[in-house]
């Protein structure tokens, strides 16, 4: 059973981000994030980004970035554990790492 709510939030990126392709020509991105946390257990969750977005999310930011998303969240229930998956529609830039020299601009 899985429970849908809309979120924005700022998230860390731990992972590099992963691509796909689903279907003949829909992009499919994937990776794992950290979550603001007040207690001191830490939350993991994998965002998914579709189309373009997840074109943008692979070329601009890298481990270590923060961003700011907004998407749907869905949390399933598997014996005592619980896996956070986002499905983003928005992204923005937060805090990005300095050691990153981006040619483009």
């Amino acid at each position: 059973m899985t429970d849908t709510n809309y979120i924005g939030s700022i998230v860390k990126i731990l992972e590099a981000p992963r691509q796909k392709t689903v279907g003949k020509n829909t992009l499919r991105t994937q990776f794992r994030v950290q979550l603001p946390q007040i207690r001191n257990k830490m939350t993991i969750a994998k965002l998914t980004f579709w189309g373009n977005l997840g074109r943008d999310i692979l070329e601009y930011y890298k481990v270590n970035d923060y961003i700011i998303i907004e998407g749907y969240v869905s949390i399933s229930k598997k014996k005592k554990s619980k896996k956070v998956e986002i499905t983003v529609l928005k992204a923005y830039p937060f805090l990005l790492n300095s050691n990153v020299v981006n040619e483009k601009f």
